[in-house]
């Protein structure tokens, strides 16, 4: 273990859990010393555990994996945090990686892909799968401005919730904010992004793909609710 890279593998569902845990560990190098089912307990483990790279979905149940890992370099701001996620839009690489995370792995990626890129994160340099690198550098093209990217990381973390159908009490409590804080950043967002409703909301998550089409948000906007 004295020699291996320690790993925290945070993400929500247990199979995804067992399958990457299984992947890592078949390796020589590799230890996963803690698994963590949302933002909470990833943040728990870490602080239990000191783990040499965190592994970590961006889309977890209450506060996201962005959040989390804006929490994590506050405490520890030499933590290595790899992000990986089922979206392959740009926002959320760009997101990840502005608020500090060492790479960014799409779920679609080869499993030898999420090794090497632990083992480079670990040896602290950055990696981003090929996938997303070609996304990240046409963002920079003029005219694939994406309005999402002009929202602040906390603003960015109550879109989120919006979009996953919180109330404003209901994220205020998930990210420890008073109830008028996340009103305006409410605010803020429909003015940034200009809309007027909740539902203007979700269809602006849509376009970007950042909600699949048979989510229930989704599906609501679809049939004009």
């Amino acid at each position: 273990m004295a020699n291996k890279t320690k790993v925290l593998l945070v993400d929500d569902h247990a199979v995804v859990r067992e399958g990457y845990r299984r992947l890592l560990e078949g390796t020589p190098d590799i230890a996963v010393v803690a698994e963590a089912r949302n933002g909470e307990e990833a943040y728990r483990f870490f602080c239990d555990h000191a783990p040499d790279v965190v592994v970590m979905d961006i889309t977890l149940p209450g506060i996201g994996g962005i959040e989390v890992a804006r929490r994590i370099l506050t405490r520890e701001p030499t933590a290595r945090i790899l992000m990986f996620s089922m979206h392959e839009d740009v926002v959320f690489s760009s997101r990840a990686l502005q608020t500090g995370a060492r790479g960014y792995v799409t779920k679609a990626s080869a499993p030898e892909v999420l090794v090497e890129a632990v083992r480079l994160v670990a040896a602290g340099k950055l990696f981003i799968s090929h996938d997303m690198a070609q996304e990240l550098a046409v963002q920079m093209l003029p005219g694939h401005e994406n309005p999402l990217q002009g929202l602040s990381p906390r603003e960015f973390e109550v879109f989120r919730l919006l979009v996953a159908g919180h109330a404003i009490g209901e994220i205020a409590k998930i990210l420890s904010l008073s109830y008028k804080t996340v009103a305006n950043h409410q605010w803020n967002i429909r003015q940034k992004l200009d809309v007027s409703n909740t539902a203007q909301v979700v269809r602006m998550a849509m376009t970007h793909g950042l909600l699949s089409p048979d989510h229930p948000a989704a599906e609501t906007v679809a049939n004009g609710g």
